[in-house]
């Protein structure tokens, strides 16, 4: 766990999950608002997987997303932006210079909202030990390198085949006997008001004994988005759905 100095305002957009590729361009749009102040958060929390594959280390992924890329890091002048890692997205500080940038070993990463503790993580914490290798692996400067090698001498087969098969899952599936799955998960390692996760896309909260527990729902099912404390009768997260 990273305890920031962060302060989360009132207002503040909360995004996660929206798997951006040239499948899935509805994030732009959402950006673009944001840039041309048609839509104004205060902040603007990114809970990772926010693209379907940049990988800092990997200038082709930089390339595809450009755009995102460039809009994203101009917001990020105006209004302070945190972005957690994802397991889609990583390695990203020095695509965005100007961003808050958390690593899944930094995760959950601790702030506050008024007198109350906030827990922010993308999900993938807390995860067996295969998944905790895949991981290590896959971040590794020596194994992206080779891989970004290979995927240059022969045209980005390896990023445009993941590109094609992550389009093709279904982001809004329900996760069978979650509650006990997050409660065995999480149960007695943290202490907050609030833990907030996506990564599993369920648009779900929980309260337990010691603390709400809120995965969000992925902006890729609807372009769904959270705002905090938007208006009076929401205790802390209120859903929003962007449309242009």
């Amino acid at each position: 766990m990273y305890h920031s100095n962060i302060v989360l305002k009132k207002g503040a957009f909360v995004v996660s999950d929206a798997h951006y590729s040239r499948i899935r361009p509805e994030l732009l749009d959402f950006l673009n608002a944001i840039h041309t102040k048609k839509l104004k958060p205060t902040q603007l929390i990114l809970m990772g997987d926010i693209f379907d594959t940049l990988f800092g280390n990997v200038p082709y992924t930089q390339e595809v997303n450009f755009e995102a890329i460039k809009i994203l890091n101009e917001i990020s002048q105006e209004i302070e932006v945190i972005y957690l890692e994802g397991n889609h997205d990583f390695n990203l500080k020095n695509v965005f210079p100007n961003v808050k940038v958390f690593g899944i070993k930094q995760q959950p990463v601790s702030v506050t909202y008024k007198d109350k503790t906030i827990l922010l993580a993308h999900g993938d914490i807390e995860s067996p030990l295969l998944y905790n290798v895949y991981t290590m692996v896959v971040r590794n400067p020596v194994v992206i390198s080779i891989l970004n090698v290979l995927d240059l001498i022969f045209d980005h087969p390896i990023i445009n085949r993941l590109d094609d098969y992550l389009s093709k899952k279904d982001d809004c599936k329900e996760f069978r006997g979650f509650r006990e799955f997050i409660q065995s998960r999480l149960e007695n390692k943290y202490t907050c008001n609030y833990f907030v996760e996506g990564h599993f896309h369920q648009n779900k909260t929980l309260k337990f004994e010691d603390y709400t527990y809120i995965n969000l729902a992925a902006f890729a099912c609807n372009q769904r988005y959270f705002i905090v404390e938007s208006s009076q009768d929401v205790e802390f997260l209120e859903e929003n759905i962007f449309s242009k």
